[in-house]
């Protein structure tokens, strides 16, 4: 028997991190109540319209333990947002062209926000402690400060929903929060500096941001490192974050000397462009879904495969083939800069460049201009060799994208022995793409044991959200640390030190 075909039953595994709802508390008599209305929870509502879906996903943090978990979540297609009245300004839409005004953003907001909240009888006003808003809308804008304008909609969306402004920004102080989180706060020992999870922002010396979608990136990027907490992987700086949502962002973040006085790692890349709006192009020649707003996500789902096997043995030439077809009208490198826009996201490159900050882009052609040749070759698959072909193509396809990425940070000497690597997003963590991933990163010889140096995560807008939540309110757990680097200790005296 071939090792190849071996390889299949005993290849290291990914670890793939899933949301989980929050443990019970048995009152006897049947009755049964969710842990977070009886113990200390952080509650935090993360707000996110991208350019396929609209969520908002409630997720609870244990106090005691830092755990957190995923209390309810609700999500509608962005593209089922209210078409702009007479009168109302179109101020961006979506990568399928659905146009968008302030006043459909803000209501469709409001809806998912209430929703969300009565689906599992909590109150926005007395429950919530905290929201945070991100948007991956930004193919329509002409640059990355634009985004503001839209997160501005996304606010006007959680004030009508009743959310009090308080619960949107830092508190002054320790006894600003609420008596249940003043006895797990560090408020009065550190001060919030802008860094989340150890890390600081990228910021040009212009104060301009790189990217559009950049608070997407450090919100995956903080969302990896608490789903990482449930798995062996020690996601801490330095690492790479990827987030493969309809549009591409993450970061890479540095090494800390263990004796550098400043205890945050920096930003050293970026990711921007198109993900997984390249298998919705690859769909949406199939007939399967709509020819302009359908997904992949319509057609396949986003859960991940870790059993069975792949159609790759006997289908293998064919598979190839069009992996590589496809990946000819697939550009991913350095973005140039020259560029104002890459795979439709606005860029303010050259700021990256002076900043020596690696921006590192997917697009489809220039700006998505060959879109239309993978609507070609989706269809061929399909019409040739069905269903089961046309996935395992997407998944080789999905996974050599990240492939590719990371390979463009190891050229730039940004993937170290002691770094970790982290991906959320459908287009990353559906199908068997994690294995195909973690298979490609073992191939490359990055590390000695890759399977403990790479973790998926599902939900990292909203995990990110909750972190982000919690490092405004300074709601650390020194003893489980999400800061710092990999295998060293909490930051947290460092960071007093600094305050002193």
């Amino acid at each position: 028997m071939c090792a190849s075909f071996m390889d299949r039953f005993f290849k290291p595994k990914p670890y793939i991190v899933e949301s989980v709802p929050p443990p019970s508390i048995s009152h006897g008599a049947g009755m049964v109540i969710p842990e977070y209305k009886v113990k200390p929870y952080f509650i935090v509502a993360s707000v996110e319209m991208g350019n396929t879906t609209t969520k908002c996903i409630l997720t609870g943090t244990n106090l005691e333990t830092g755990h957190t978990y995923i209390i309810n979540k609700t999500v509608k297609m962005s593209r089922d947002v209210r078409a702009p009245k007479p009168g109302e300004e179109v101020f961006g839409e979506t990568l399928d062209g659905t146009q968008l005004t302030k006043e459909s953003v803000t209501e469709l907001v409001r809806d998912t926000l209430i929703q969300c909240h009565k689906d599992v009888g909590l109150s926005i006003q007395t429950d919530l402690d905290f929201v945070v808003r991100s948007t991956g809308v930004v193919a329509a804008m002409d640059s990355p400060d634009q985004v503001g304008d839209f997160v501005i909609a996304l606010a006007n969306g959680c004030l009508a929903a009743g959310v009090p402004p308080k619960k949107m920004t830092p508190p002054m102080s320790k006894e600003n929060l609420t008596k249940k989180l003043q006895a797990h706060s560090f408020a009065d020992k550190v001060v919030f500096v802008g860094a989340v999870a150890g890390v600081i922002p990228p910021l040009g010396s212009s104060g301009v941001e790189m990217v559009a979608n950049e608070m997407e990136g450090e919100l995956a990027m903080a969302g990896i490192k608490e789903g990482a907490k449930g798995t062996p992987v020690d996601f801490r700086n330095p690492c790479i974050s990827i987030d493969f949502g309809t549009t591409l962002d993450g970061r890479i973040t540095s090494d800390v000397p263990a004796g550098d006085p400043n205890p945050f790692a920096k930003t050293i890349g970026n990711f921007c462009g198109l993900a997984g709006a390249v298998p919705d192009a690859i769909v949406r020649g199939t007939g399967q879904v709509e020819g302009r707003t359908g997904t992949a996500l319509d057609m396949f789902g986003d859960q991940s495969v870790t059993e069975g096997l792949s159609r790759i043995g006997r289908s293998a030439s064919i598979i190839e083939d069009y992996v590589r077809r496809i990946h000819s009208h697939i550009d991913i490198g350095i973005v140039p800069p020259d560029r104002e826009r890459f795979g439709r996201v606005p860029v303010s490159s050259k700021v990256a460049h002076d900043s020596g900050v690696a921006l590192i882009g997917c697009d489809v052609g220039v700006n998505g201009s060959e879109t239309g040749e993978l609507n070609t070759i989706g269809a061929e698959i399909y019409e040739k060799y069905g269903r089961g072909v046309l996935v395992d193509v997407i998944d080789h396809v999905c996974a050599e994208m990240a492939l590719r990425l990371i390979d463009i940070a190891s050229d730039h000497g940004m993937v170290p022995e002691n770094s970790s690597i982290g991906f959320t997003g459908r287009a990353a963590i559906s199908g068997r793409k994690p294995q195909y991933i973690l298979d490609g990163i073992a191939k490359r010889g990055y590390y000695k044991d890759p399977q403990n140096h790479v973790v998926f995560v599902d939900d990292g807008l909203a995990r990110g959200a909750a972190l982000m939540g919690r490092c405004m309110n300074s709601l650390g757990k020194p003893k489980n640390p999400l800061g710092g680097v990999r295998g060293g200790p909490c930051i947290m005296a460092r960071r007093i030190k600094i305050g002193k």
